[in-house]
This record gives structure tokens, C-alpha cells and sequence, in this order.
């Protein structure tokens, strides 16, 4: 199984067809954001579902009691680039709320129940981002 900067390399060198299939089941992307402090790029891959055309991706850090470094970037820079297999795009990050947040929250804890586990070991709420296409 990749992890880190090694699943990243390998899913572009092939354009996905290492790394997008991460477990059976549980897909992954490519995410691109600018270092809030740096300017830099910072590239990750996360488990992802697509929901009506747009990638979703959960902050969840593992369950920590901060935001990962990924999602404070998009905060600050919502413009982030995004590889999908081959397709690559530019997208603008938003966090889901509300009704809609539940139902992609639901969404993703199918494909990662790990997901509703993480809820546990945090006093955040956890965000949910959709990355529109643009």
C-alpha cells in the first residue's frame, strides 16, 4: 500500500493507475494546495468520492485535535489543482455545512468507515470539502 510522498509519485508518473485504486474500494486523488506560509506547493493524496461531478475529500487528520496542514492551506487559498486517474483540473475548495455536510459525511464514512471512528477522538468537527471544478 503507498503512503505519502511515494503514493503521490507513483500516481502521477502513471496517471492514477498506481495509486488511484488505494485499497480495494477506497479511492484516491491527488490534491495540490499553496502553502499558506511558504507560497509552495504541498501535494497529498486522500481518499475521495465523487458527488455530481465534483471530488469530496474529509479533513479529518486522523482524528487530531487540529485541522491538517492541507485544509488550513485551502483555507487560506481555496484555488488548489486536483488529479483524478488522468484528469487534471483546477478547482475552488469549500467546506460543506449543514444538511449537506451530514449526507457527504455519510457518503464518505461508506468508502472509509474509519471516518466515524476518527469523530471520536476529537472535540473538532471534522470539514468536509468539495472541490468544485472551475
Amino acid at each position: 500500500m503507498l503512503e505519502g510522498d511515494e503514493h503521490v509519485r507513483r500516481y502521477e508518473e502513471t496517471d492514477g493507475e498506481v495509486g488511484h485504486d488505494w485499497q480495494p474500494g477506497v479511492p484516491a486523488l491527488v490534491l495540490t494546495t499553496k502553502g499558506r506560509k511558504s507560497g509552495a506547493d504541498r501535494k497529498l493524496a486522500l481518499i475521495y468520492q465523487d458527488v455530481a461531478g465534483n471530488p469530496v475529500v474529509v479533513a479529518s487528520n486522523g482524528g487530531a485535535s487540529k485541522h491538517p496542514s492541507w485544509y488550513l492551506n485551502l483555507q487560506a487559498n481555496p484555488e488548489v489543482r486536483v488529479q483524478v486517474g488522468a484528469d487534471r483540473f483546477t478547482a475552488r475548495a469549500r467546506t460543506a455545512e449543514g444538511e449537506e455536510r451530514a449526507q457527504l459525511w455519510d457518503k464518505m464514512a461508506q468508502v472509509w468507515p474509519y471516518y466515524n471512528d476518527y469523530t471520536k477522538r476529537t472535540d473538532r468537527e471534522i470539514p468536509v470539502v468539495v472541490l468544485e471544478r472551475v
